[in-house]
């Protein structure tokens, strides 16, 4: 295992051990320092098992303690003036090997705390990560059925977001390509030109403007965006086929209600066009062909 390369010195040892398999680092605390979020990693070494001690800038169990549980108060009073220089050295080496000895004392409950703020901190920052709350404010009006839906839940992140991405096809079609393919589906977008049906007409005089030729009458013309998905899976394309059916038509409503403006209308075509299977195949069952437009 290599060492980590070019930190930052504001980093922090639990946002770094994230990023490797439990049991990877060994970690060990070198004392006093005010700041842990600055300079917190002040050391790193290979081990001979392919671990990484991390030496941390933090006080251990033992600097929260007093310190005459461990050094005698008076170690450096009344030395003897004539050896004053070496005694003084002796009794140093002492304290520091009494301190060594003390941190080992309370390493295991060091490493327990640190692995508690560690846990503390990743459920904190998957909940702030996310935009939880905000996300809950947006979304206040969600059904419990559509949180349950597995295209929806992968929009929340989304949802804080909603007013940049509403009305830009570029962010939408990225939006919905990220979500499809985490499912194993892969979409292109289209732009159609369909016939629309306008059940409250409006007319030039009505609206006292010019509107154009487009909008004269009940019926006209208007581009609609539609989503092309070709996918065929022998597990979902069975008795399956029609809650994932369900589940996109929901995930359109709701991306039409969230990311699209009151007048634009979204579609999903999924479509198989590979050659059916022959009706004298009897090895296995299979869908023969389908083209369903929601």
């Amino acid at each position: 295992m290599t060492l980590p390369q070019l930190l930052p010195a504001d980093i922090n040892a639990e946002l770094l051990l994230a990023y490797y398999p439990e049991g990877a680092c060994k970690i060990s605390f070198s004392g006093l320092h005010k700041r842990n979020t600055y300079n917190d990693i002040v050391d790193m070494e290979h081990l001979s098992n392919e671990a990484i001690h991390l030496t941390l800038s933090r006080n251990s169990l033992y600097n929260a303690l007093p310190e005459y549980m461990f050094h005698p108060i008076d170690r450096f009073d009344n030395l003897p003036k004539s050896e004053e220089k070496e005694r003084f050295e002796q009794e140093l080496e002492k304290q520091a090997e009494e301190i060594a000895n003390a941190y080992k004392f309370f390493a295991p409950i060091d490493i327990l705390l640190f692995r508690l703020r560690s846990q503390v901190r990743e459920k904190v920052e998957t909940y702030a990560k996310e935009n939880v709350i905000i996300q809950q404010i947006v979304g206040d009006t969600i059904t419990p059925q559509q949180y349950s839906n597995r295209f929806i839940q992968k929009l929340l992140p989304y949802l804080p977001q909603c007013r940049l991405i509403r009305g830009n096809k570029t962010l939408l079609t990225l939006m919905l390509r990220k979500i499809f393919l985490e499912e194993g589906l892969r979409i292109r977008p289209e732009t159609h030109s369909l016939p629309q049906h306008d059940e409250y007409p409006r007319y030039s005089d009505s609206l006292d403007m010019e509107v154009g030729d487009g909008f004269l009458g009940r019926d006209y013309d208007d581009t609609v965006t539609t989503y092309s998905i070709q996918y065929w899976n022998e597990q979902e394309c069975s008795e399956n086929l029609f809650h994932l059916l369900d589940e996109i038509e929901e995930l359109r409503l709701f991306v039409q209600d969230y990311f699209l403006s009151v007048e634009e209308e979204l579609r999903f075509d999924i479509s198989h066009d590979e050659a059916p299977m022959q009706l004298t195949n009897t090895d296995s069952s299979h869908y023969l062909n389908y083209n369903i437009n929601i």
